[in-house]
């Protein structure tokens, strides 16, 4: 498996619409691992691990964001793999 870990920063109108839950289907659906959580700046930041090709469909989907939501950047970063989780959490 071509295994890899990303890093992402959202911002817009990415909480109070359901992001993170969005986000954890996407990830979920695409067989990743990783995690996602509000800023207090308004944004949400997330890390998601898994195939390669999986992890650029989830940052497609990162994008396009819920309805009800509006994503005005998106910045990724690779960062390095971990064994710190095996499924894809919603960080409080």
């Amino acid at each position: 498996m071509d295994a890899a870990r990303r890093y992402f920063l959202v911002s817009g109108r990415v909480q109070g619409v359901g992001y993170r839950y969005f986000a954890r289907r996407a990830a979920q659906s695409l067989g990743l691992s990783g995690w996602v959580r509000n800023l207090d700046d308004g944004g949400v930041e997330a890390e998601a691990q898994g195939p390669a090709q999986s992890l650029v469909s989830f940052e497609g989907l990162l994008r396009e964001g819920p309805p009800g939501g509006h994503v005005r950047s998106l910045d990724s970063r690779g960062v390095p793999l971990c064994d710190c989780e095996n499924d894809f959490a919603i960080r409080f």
